[in-house]
Formats: C-alpha cells, sequence, structure tokens
C-alpha cells in the first residue's frame, strides 16, 4: 500500500509518516515510483503509536515499545505508571471543573468572596492543578 493509501486509512498527513519512519517507529518496504510502499500492518502499528500519544507518551518511549523488528515490547510497569499519572491528571481536572462550575453558579457578589473559588485559586497558585490548564 503506498503512503497515499496509508494516509487516506490512517487519517495522518504523509508528512507525520515520513516522520515516523525518520524516527524509525514505522518501515516502508520500498517505492513504487516516487512514493513510500507499506505493509498493510503498518495501519495497526500506527493505531499502537496513536494509542500511546494519546496516553501521552513521547515517540521515543512508543518506538522503544514497538520495538525495531515490528513486534511490540510493552513495558507493563510503564504503562501502570503512565496510568497511575492519568489517574492523577484526571482528579486535578475533575476539581478544576467542579470548582469552575461552582464559581460560574456562586451567588457571590464577587468571585474573590467565593471560598470555593479561593481555594481553587490556592490549588492554582500552589501548583496542585498542574497539568490542568
Amino acid at each position: 500500500m503506498d503512503i497515499a493509501e496509508v494516509a487516506k486509512r490512517s487519517g495522518l498527513p504523509a508528512s507525520t509518516l515520513r516522520f515516523y519512519e525518520e524516527k524509525g517507529l514505522i518501515r516502508s518496504i520500498g517505492r513504487h515510483g516516487l512514493r513510500r510502499v507499506f505493509n498493510a500492518n503498518v495501519l495497526e502499528r500506527l493505531a499502537l503509536i496513536g494509542l500511546g500519544r494519546t496516553a501521552g507518551f513521547s515517540l521515543d518511549d512508543i518506538g522503544r515499545m514497538l520495538g525495531p523488528k515490528g513486534s511490540p515490547n510493552i513495558d507493563r510497569a510503564l504503562l501502570l505508571n503512565k496510568a497511575d499519572e492519568l489517574d492523577r491528571t484526571i482528579q486535578q481536572l475533575t476539581a478544576t471543573r467542579d470548582g469552575l462550575r461552582h464559581a460560574a453558579a456562586c451567588s457571590a457578589p464577587s468571585h474573590m468572596e467565593c471560598p470555593t473559588f479561593r481555594r481553587l485559586l490556592g490549588l492554582a497558585a500552589s501548583g496542585g492543578l498542574k497539568g490542568a490548564g
């Protein structure tokens, strides 16, 4: 399958596919004229890369998990650590969302007079909302 077909099926621009190839994340099997040609399994590999990116892994982390020979070698401890990190981020974002909803509905004359909003400001000032915005 040529690069245009891979781009169409994966939803990724050809430039991203070329970049992933440069990084060693995917491999073309040759060329058809000037176009790179890939095995059909490249779509599964791209799906794994997309999942890793969505989870917040760097391309270097993903490259190590995918391995140079094409078969995934995923570090389960790394996955658990990332899941724990996502849990912390979700908790922070949930607290932020709830504070913003409260502040939007607060009947205090000023948001600065709202204790919940002040608590949210305190968390943001102390770094307790890192990654939340």
